[in-house]
C-alpha cells in the first residue's frame, strides 16, 4: 500500500508500506497510482515527497509475484506518471533504492539520500534487465560508461558513489524525509522540463561503436555463457542510439527473452535457495531453528596458517573479540603482517576504520580459557585434532562452544575427546576465510541444536552462507567433489586432455576446470589426503596394480605428477606449465601430453576421442548422483542445500542454478539414462551407478525439484 499524507502545509507525503522493502507488489503499485494522482489534483499540494516504511526507500520487484499472472497497474506507466506530473517528486531515499526500487526513484525529478543509503540495478543477478526503463533512463542522467558497469554487474553504490555519479541530488547526514521536504518545498513552482530524465538526450561518447564492442567482449568473458549481462549491455546501446520510445521497445522485447529463459529460472532459484537455507531442518522435517543462540562476545582461532589468519579477519570484522593462538613463532610472526594487512585492505574497501585491536596474539593454548567459542583450523590431520580437542575440553569455561575447521574429518570422534560432545559442531570455512560467503556447519550426532544454531547465526554475523549438513567423509561440497575430480582423471587415461576437459567445463560456466583449479591449490593437497586414507604407497603408483585401489578403479595421475614435483603453480610446473614458480598464466605441457601417453601404453590403454558433451555428462552427472545419494543419506536437508554449497563455494555457475536444479532442467529421466549408460560402460566405477533416490524421483513422475523434500521425508519416514 501507499499513504499519502500533507506536511509544512503543502508537501504531499506519500509512504510506501510494505514490510520488510517496501517491494512492488500490485498493492503497492496501486497504491502509488492512487496517491499520485490524487498529490496532483490537490491544490494544497505543491510538491511531493514519495519515501519509505520504516527506513527503506524500496528494494525493488516483489520476487515472489515472478512466475505468477501480473495484477494492478505495470511499473513503466506509473514511473512515466510521475515523470510527467507538473508538481516536483522528491525521492526520500534511506536505507536501500534498489532495482525498480531505484528506476521509480530516476522517475522522481528529484533524488536525495541519506549517507548510508545504498542504490543499484541487481536486475542481472536474477537473470534480467532494469526493465521499467532503468537501462534508458541511467544511461541519459550519468553516461553510458558508468550505467553500463552498474547494469551489468548488478553493483550496489554507496550514497557518496551515487553523489559524484549524478544519481542523487544531495546526500545528508540528518533525517532524510525531513531534508527531502525542505527540498521540495524549495523547488517548488519550479519548471520541470529539465528535470526529466526520459526527455534527455543520452551523452554519445567519442568511438561509441568500439566502446560497445569492448563492453561486450569483457561482458561475454566474465558472463561465461550468462545471457542476461549480455542483453543488459543491448538495452544500453539502445538507449544510445535510439530515442526512447525505441529504446524502451527494445528494453521489453529483451526482457521478454529473459524473463522466461531457463536462466532467469535458475537465478530467482538461488535467490530463495539462499534465504531457504538459513531456516535450516533436519531430513525428517524437524524444524532446528528454533533454538536460541548463545551470545558469543568473544572467540578464539587456533592455528593461523591460511585458513586461521582468514577466520580470524573475519570474526574480527563482525565486532568480536578474537584471541588468535599460534605456538610457531615464526608463523606466528608472519600471521600478525598477513592479518594486519588484511584488515587494512578490508577496512579501505568498506570504507571504515580498521579493527586490529579487535585480535591479540599469544602463543600459549591457555589464553583461550574465557573465550565463548573457539574455531581450530589447525593441520589437517586426526591425531594433531585429537590432542587439540582433549586440550580444549580441559582448558576452556564450561559451556564454550568447540569448533572444528576440518573439511573431511569425522566430528563425531572429535566430539568424543571431550567432556562435552554436545558442545562441538564443524564450520568449515572456505579459502580465503574473509572473502568466501559458504560456511558448512556440520553437526554430529550429539551436537546440541543450541550449538549449531550459535555457529548458523555466527556465520550469518559473518556475512557468510551458512549451511548446517551432517557429519560424513568430506561433509556435503568435498563429498561431491571426488566422484567429479575421479571422472576427469579417468577421461585422461582415455584419451582426453587437460586442456579437453577444462575447456568443456569453463565452457559450462565454471571459472576454471578440474586442471587448472588443481594447479592453483597444489596437487600436493589432494596428494596428502590420499596418503592419509592409504591409497598412496611408495612405488604403487606406477606398479602393475596401480590402477586398482581397495578393490575399485583408481587413477594415479596425479600421485605421479606428484612424485615428479609437479605440484602446479607453486613449483611451475603441474598439469599445465607456467613462466615461473608461482605464475598463473597456464600453458599447454608437451611433457605431459607425452607422459599420458607413455602412461596409456604401460597401462595398455588405448586413446579415443572424447567430447565435450562426454566430459560434461560423466563429471557433472557423476557429481549430482553423489548430491542425490547425500539426500537420501540425510547428510543434507534438501536439494537447496547442496545448490547453495556449490554456488557459494565451489564455483558452479549461478545461472545454471546448482546441480540439482541443474539435474531437474536436463530432466532426472536423461540424467538417469545417462548415468546407466556408462556405468554399463565402467562397471568397475561405483560413483556411477545411479542412486536409489534418483531413481525413486523418476518412478515418481520426476516432481519439480520443490517437491523433492517430500519424496525424501518419505524416504526417511520409512527407514
Amino acid at each position: 500500500m501507499a499513504q499519502l499524507s500533507i506536511v509544512s502545509g503543502s508537501v504531499g507525503l506519500i509512504t510506501l508500506q510494505n514490510p520488510p522493502v517496501n517491494a512492488l507488489s500490485a498493492a503497492v503499485r496501486q497504491g502509488i497510482v492512487d496517491t499520485v494522482e490524487k498529490a496532483l489534483s490537490d491544490p494544497k499540494v505543491k510538491s511531493v515527497v514519495i519515501r519509505g516504511q520504516n527506513g527503506v526507500f524500496c528494494g525493488g520487484a516483489d520476487i515472489k509475484e515472478f512466475g505468477t499472472k501480473m495484477t494492478g497497474p505495470h511499473l513503466i506507466p506509473m514511473i512515466h506518471a510521475i515523470e510527467a506530473g507538473n508538481k516536483p517528486m522528491v525521492a526520500a531515499i534511506e536505507g536501500s533504492a534498489l532495482g525498480g526500487g531505484l528506476e521509480l526513484a530516476l522517475g522522481c525529478h528529484y533524488r536525495v539520500a541519506h549517507s548510508k543509503a545504498r542504490l543499484g540495478l541487481p536486475e542481472v543477478t536474477l537473470g534480467l534487465l532494469p526493465a521499467a526503463a532503468g537501462s534508458q533512463r541511467l544511461p541519459r542522467l550519468i553516461g553510458v560508461p558508468a550505467a553500463l558497469n552498474l547494469i551489468t554487474t548488478g553493483r550496489h553504490v554507496t550514497a557518496a558513489e551515487a553523489l559524484q555519479l549524478g544519481i542523487v541530488d544531495q546526500v545528508t547526514d540528518h533525517d532524510t524525509v525531513d531534508t527531502a521536504v525542505k527540498f521540495a518545498l524549495n523547488v517548488a513552482g519550479q519548471s520541470l522540463d529539465a528535470r526529466r530524465i526520459s526527455t534527455f538526450p543520452c551523452p554519445r561518447p567519442a568511438e561509441l561503436d568500439a566502446l560497445f564492442e569492448d563492453a561486450m567482449q569483457k561482458v561475454r568473458k566474465s558472463a561465461r555463457g550468462a545471457i542476461a549481462p549480455v542483453a543488459c549491455v543491448q538495452a544500453v546501446r539502445a538507449a544510445a542510439t535510439l530515442p526512447y520510445a525505441e529504446g524502451l521497445e527494445r528494453e521489453r522485447e529483451l526482457m521478454a527473452t529473459l524473463f522466461n529463459s531457463g536462466q532467469a529460472r535458475a537465478l530467482q532459484y538461488c535467490f530463495f535457495a539462499q534465504r531457504a537455507v538459513g531456516r535450516w531442518s533436519t531430513p525428517s522435517g524437524a524444524r532446528w531453528d528454533t533454538s536460541k543462540p548463545v551470545p558469543v562476545p568473544k572467540a578464539a582461532v587456533i592455528g593461523l596458517g591460511t585458513m586461521g589468519r582468514g577466520i580470524a579477519v573475519a570474526l574480527a570484522q563482525t565486532g568480536l573479540s578474537v584471541v588468535a593462538v599460534e605456538t610457531q613463532e615464526k608463523q606466528m610472526m608472519e600471521a600478525k603482517q598477513a592479518v594486519s594487512g588484511m584488515l587494512e585492505r578490508g577496512a579501505k574497501r568498506r570504507g571504515v576504520a580498521p579493527v586490529s585491536d579487535k585480535i591479540s596474539y599469544s602463543g600459549n593454548i591457555r589464553a583461550v580459557a574465557d573465550v565463548d567459542l573457539v574455531i581450530e583450523a589447525v593441520f589437517e590431520d586426526m591425531a594433531v585434532k585429537e590432542k587439540l580437542f582433549q586440550q580444549l575440553s580441559a582448558i576452556c569455561k564450561p559451556g564454550a562452544l568447540l569448533c572444528t575447521n576440518t573439511s573431511a574429518l569425522d566430528v563425531d570422534h572429535l566430539a568424543s575427546q571431550t567432556r562435552n560432545p554436545e558442545l562441538v559442531v564443524g564450520m568449515h570455512f572456505f579459502a580465503p576465510a574473509h572473502v568466501m560467503k559458504l560456511l558448512e556447519v556440520v553437526y554430529g550426532r550429539r551436537s546440541s541444536t543450541q550449538a549449531v544454531a550459535t555457529a548458523m547465526q555466527l556465520g550469518k554475523k559473518m556475512g557468510k552462507v551458512s549451511v548446517a549438513v551432517g557429519n560424513c567423509r568430506g561433509f556435503v561440497g568435498n563429498r561431491m567433489l571426488k566422484p567429479y575430480i575421479e571422472q576427469a582423471f579417468y577421461l585422461l587415461e582415455e584419451g582426453a586432455t587437460p586442456e579437453l576437459v577444462d575447456r568443456a567445463l569453463e565452457e559450462f560456466g565454471f571459472s576454471m576446470g578440474v586442471f587448472r583449479m588443481s594447479d592453483l591449490s597444489g596437487l600436493d593437497v589432494g596428494w596428502r589426503v590420499r596418503k592419509g586414507d592409504g591409497l598412496v604407497e611408495p612405488g604403487l603408483a606406477s606398479g602393475p596394480s596401480a590402477r586398482v585401489r581397495q578393490g575399485r578403479r583408481y587413477s594415479p595421475l596425479g600421485d605421479l605428477l606428484c612424485e615428479q614435483g609437479r605440484f602446479g603453480q607453486k613449483t611451475g610446473r603441474g598439469w599445465y606449465q607456467y613462466e615461473k614458480p608461482g605464475g598463473r598464466v597456464a600453458r599447454s605441457d608437451p611433457w605431459l601430453h607425452s607422459f599420458l601417453e607413455g602412461y596409456r601404453a604401460r597401462h595398455g590403454l588405448v586413446a579415443r576421442r572424447i567430447d565435450h558433451e562426454e566430459v560434461l555428462e560423466r563429471c557433472l552427472y557423476a557429481l549430482i548422483n553423489e548430491g542425490f545419494h547425500i539426500l537420501e543419506d540425510g547428510i543434507a536437508a534438501g536439494p537447496e542445500d547442496i545448490d547453495v554449497i556449490y554456488v557459494f563455494g565451489y564455483g558452479w555457475p549461478r545461472h545454471r542454478g546448482g546441480p540439482m536444479f541443474y539435474a531437474g532442467m536436463v530432466g532426472l529421466a536423461k540424467v538417469l539414462e545417462r548415468l546407466e549408460h556408462y556405468h554399463q560402460a565402467h562397471p568397475d566405477v561405483p560413483h556411477l551407478q545411479p542412486c536409489s533416490l534418483l531413481r525413486r524421483l523418476v518412478a515418481s513422475g520426476s516432481p519439480p525439484i520443490h517437491k523433492w523434500r517430500e519424496v525424501i521425508r518419505k524416504l526417511h519416514s520409512h527407514l
